[in-house]
């Protein structure tokens, strides 16, 4: 069926929302805002739904979320006798109106569904999942994307993001689902006497705080370490501030203009901490005040970034340098305290700095590699469990900024991070030492990393073709050497047979990523974007210091551009 086609069956639906037939009505024979909206469908993959808000098959809204939730309920009715599943919801616009219709949804399927009553951070979702023993769960988010997005996110039975062949049989039933007319919302209340909406006690919440707690790395009561937190406007506010009152971390002074739920973020269009831009009124904040640290969550409190005061300035740290120094202090912590497990294991993404292999060889810990997103990370941490060693996994974590050192849920976690890193930094303000101290010890006995992310975009119609040629030509021809520098080993994840250099007990599934590891230590790994027309080069360096480090980066990042055919 044609765009337009697709367009002039939604305005004839009797059933469609007003605001929706609003936005449709008022691009009535503009034919590309009606072919923008329709063209597709908005793509179901092992990340959910993830789009602008709108009208429209590509755009979120109640009927793609309905038809998405419709292919869910097939799919846990065909995999569980009595299906269940728990739903959580973030501060965006339409988060709990998206919500309440998956709610819905799974209701008229005959499926019990437990739903939150206030805005939940993405790893208390998890956490939910587990605690309830439900077949999967919903979170309504679209972690730290600009304010006109909103998604979609699948937990499996275990908490973990879905895999790749759940996200298919899921998307096999949306193809029998039809939107708008399918789903006749308005219900919810009904269902809800009837006992098949249920909300999520306190008690979860309560047990989550008390798994978080327990992965407290012997904070001391009363310190005096003076944080500046944001939640981004997001879901950290409460949970945060909690536990860090629960350790003994009272002096929190707050961003006023970001404390409140605001789906608009109107001081921060791009609410990622990873950015100096939304860590920008805390800095200022902070030095007004002179705080010791400046923590921000971002929406759905999965990531935290942080910004350390030293020698009076604000420095960023970038999240390869917050896993390095929480690795080494975690396992300092346990090695001193005779809680280290025995064959303890961490785990990390392959585009995550390699400096964590020196760590883990200090502390005598295996390190795995995992492929990139913190799934794998949790879906190892499953298996373990199933083994009955989840004692074993001491730490995971991603230079994204998702960091967990704990077994009780499957993804990254803020709420923890922000405990473990607020421990940290008052356990060595305690000893005289800023965390940017703690980072240049670790780099003068682990030798100085140098990490960042390039991308390369082919845009275009001819922009997907461009990029499978050049992996293709990397893969026939890997380069010998890289800047100057030979290259000791060329690893294609495409290849079941790869050698991975002996470094790693996990055997990954197969995957268009190549890593280019050179000689002296240094790494780059390369693979396609999942959701843009881009070629991703992750760069982790070894060197002397700072400043060759630069010298080397622009010998590599040169040879590189010539690789991409940029």
């Amino acid at each position: 069926m044609l765009f337009r086609e697709i367009y002039q069956k939604w305005i004839d639906s009797e059933t469609l929302d007003s605001e929706i037939m609003l936005e449709l009505k008022s691009i009535a024979g503009d034919a590309a805002a009606i072919g923008e909206r329709f063209y597709s469908d908005l793509q179901f993959g092992t990340g959910g739904l993830r789009g602008i808000i709108g009208a429209g098959t590509n755009r979120m809204n109640v009927y793609t979320v309905a038809r998405a939730t419709q292919g869910l309920s097939g799919y846990v009715k065909e995999a569980f006798k009595t299906p269940r599943v728990a739903i959580a919801y973030d501060s965006r616009k339409n988060s709990y109106v998206f919500a309440k219709a998956a709610a819905e949804v799974l209701a008229k399927n005959g499926i019990l569904v437990y739903i939150f009553d206030e805005i939940t951070p993405t790893p208390v979702l998890s956490f939910a999942v587990r605690h309830l023993q439900v077949s999967a769960g919903i979170v309504i988010t679209a972690s730290h994307n600009p304010a006109e997005y909103n998604g979609y996110k699948v937990y499996d039975q275990d908490g973990c993001q879905i895999t790749p062949e759940a996200a298919d049989k899921i998307t096999g039933h949306m193809a029998r689902a039809d939107a708008p007319d399918g789903f006749s919302l308005g219900n919810y209340k009904r269902y809800e006497k009837e006992g098949l909406i249920r909300r999520v006690s306190e008690d979860v919440a309560n047990a989550y705080y008390g798994e978080v707690l327990r992965r407290g790395a012997q904070g001391k009561k009363g310190t005096d370490l003076r944080v500046v937190y944001t939640p981004l406007n997001g879901t950290g506010n409460k949970p945060v501030r909690y536990i860090l009152e629960q350790i003994g971390i009272t002096d929190v002074l707050l961003v006023p203009e970001q404390e409140a739920p605001d789906h608009s973020f109107s001081t921060c269009p791009y609410p990622n901490p990873e950015e100096e831009e939304a860590l920008s009124l805390a800095i200022r904040l902070a030095e007004k005040n002179e705080a010791d640290i400046v923590l921000a969550t971002d929406p759905d409190c999965d990531r935290v970034g942080a910004a350390v005061r030293h020698e009076g300035t604000y420095t960023l740290i970038n999240g390869n340098q917050m896993g390095v120094m929480l690795f080494d202090f975690i396992c300092g912590i346990r090695l001193k305290a005779g809680d280290m497990p025995k064959l303890p294991v961490a785990i990390k993404t392959i585009v995550t700095t390699e400096m964590a292999r020196g760590v883990a060889d200090v502390y005598g810990v295996a390190l795995w590699d995992v492929l990139t997103g913190f799934k794998y990370i949790g879906e190892q941490i499953g298996i373990l469990e199933k083994k009955g060693e989840a004692d074993r996994f001491v730490f995971g974590f991603e230079e994204s900024y998702g960091y967990l050192a704990g077994s009780y849920i499957r993804d990254k976690d803020a709420v923890e991070a922000s405990m473990l890193i607020c421990q940290m930094a008052a356990y060595y303000k305690e000893r005289g030492m800023t965390l940017m101290d703690v980072l240049d010890s670790l780099y003068k006995r682990h030798g100085y990393y140098y990490e960042t992310l390039e991308s390369y975009a082919f845009e275009g119609m001819n922009g997907m073709d461009k990029m499978a040629g050049i992996m293709a030509a990397l893969r026939a021809d890997p380069p010998r050497t890289l800047g100057e520098l030979a290259v000791e080993r060329f690893q294609d994840y495409m290849d079941p047979l790869r050698d991975d250099g002996g470094v790693n007990a996990v055997r990954l599934p197969r995957a268009d990523v190549v890593s280019i590891v050179l000689h002296g230590g240094s790494k780059v790994t390369v693979r396609p974007s999942g959701t843009e027309p881009k070629l991703k080069a992750y760069y982790s360096l070894k060197c002397g210091n700072m400043d060759e480090s630069e010298a080397v980066y622009r010998r590599i990042s040169d040879a590189m551009k010539a690789l991409m055919q940029v």
